[in-house]
């Protein structure tokens, strides 16, 4: 069956450049709007099965519209975005209102050079069709999240591999779900965190920043060799991979130059890595929303030499597609929705 889509941007050569690429993707039947208030009225009308939306609109920007869809007519939304810190802010915000995922411009507000995205699109809005919205994003839709006083606990060196490493990996869907977890660990939780989210470079670091003014742990993008602390979260640097090593004797996360594989920062390579470091009894891998398998096949193996595993439910899921590869692979010790997780982490880990 055919893909409704509407597409919302004020700029006539993007709505004409967009259309033209998910209509030649063959199974999207598209239609458009000029503004946030012309989108409100096609969505009432058209009822579209997804929406692309764009963030900078004159007489209602993409901010307040998904706003008023996600109270009204809620359904899957990806915000189209400009790769500037602006943007990244402006995403993560549209991310916390509901919408499910994003693609970047790669050429600015008006980019001629859109279809070098084009596959990225009509992905991302299949997958998003397919997607499965929490029942709670409009209700929290109008409220910003919470900030943690800015006082906390300084982070303790890793005195040893014994102490442990938890590993995330996540892709479509991530910001919110990894917020739903992070944010209920406590600041004495007992070991290190290190996330592989999939995300451009530009991204990451505001990611970080933001979840650090969530969190009552320390949440740091990983720009350098990062020592492994208890009390700290790192995130992966976008367009790189993170690794586990040593340096002068320590464990560290090291940024690499990206593998060949389809996925950045890798999940798989992540896990692969912590494994060479830690005795699996000691490492847990939480595999999160997100299309392909990334992670999968490194997690399984991780559970399989005695590590923990938990694998996001399908119930709350973006995108049950990585997840739903590590349950298959049999590498699944516990399968919890999102608001779970947290939970498990602090009772395996008193």
């Amino acid at each position: 069956m055919p893909i409704k889509v509407l597409v919302v941007d004020d700029s006539a050569l993007m709505r004409k450049h967009l259309r033209g690429i998910l209509e030649e993707g063959g199974d999207f039947i598209v239609t458009t709007a000029r503004d946030g208030r012309d989108a409100l009225v096609r969505v009432a009308e058209d009822d579209p099965d997804v929406i692309t939306l764009d963030i900078n609109m004159p007489v209602m920007d993409g901010l307040e519209c998904l706003s008023h869809i996600m109270t009204d007519y809620p359904r899957p939304v990806i915000m189209v975005s400009s790769l500037t810190n602006e943007g990244a802010v402006a995403t993560f915000e549209a991310m916390e209102l509901g919408a499910v995922d994003y693609v970047l411009k790669p050429g600015g507000t008006v980019s001629l050079n859109i279809r070098e995205v084009s596959k990225e699109i009509c992905a991302k809005v299949r997958a998003a069709a397919r997607s499965r919205r929490r029942t709670s994003t409009s209700r929290r839709s109008t409220k910003p999240a919470a900030v943690r006083p800015t006082t906390k606990k300084p982070a303790t060196s890793l005195s040893s591999a014994s102490v442990g490493l938890v590993l995330i990996g996540v892709s479509t869907g991530g910001p919110s779900t990894l917020e739903t977890i992070l944010t209920e660990l406590p600041a004495d939780f007992p070991c290190p965190i290190l996330v592989s989210q999939h995300m451009p470079a530009r991204f990451t670091g505001v990611f970080a920043q933001r979840l650090n003014n969530l969190c009552a742990l320390n949440v740091k993008e990983v720009t350098g060799p990062t020592p492994l602390q208890v009390g700290e979260i790192l995130i992966a640097r976008g367009e790189s991979d993170v690794i586990v090593g040593k340096r002068v004797g320590k464990l560290m996360a090291l940024n690499m130059p990206p593998d060949s594989s389809l996925w950045h920062p890798s999940v798989d390579r992540m896990v692969h890595s912590a494994l060479e470091h830690f005795d699996p009894k000691n490492l847990i891998g939480v595999e999160l929303t997100g299309m392909g398998y990334d992670g999968a096949e490194a997690m399984a193996k991780l559970h399989a030499g005695g590590g923990r595993t938990i694998a996001e439910s399908e119930d709350s899921a973006v995108v049950f597609g990585m997840p739903k590869e590590l349950i298959e692979r049999g590498g699944a010790e516990v399968i919890l929705p999102a608001d779970k997780i947290a939970a498990q982490l602090r009772s395996w880990l008193r």
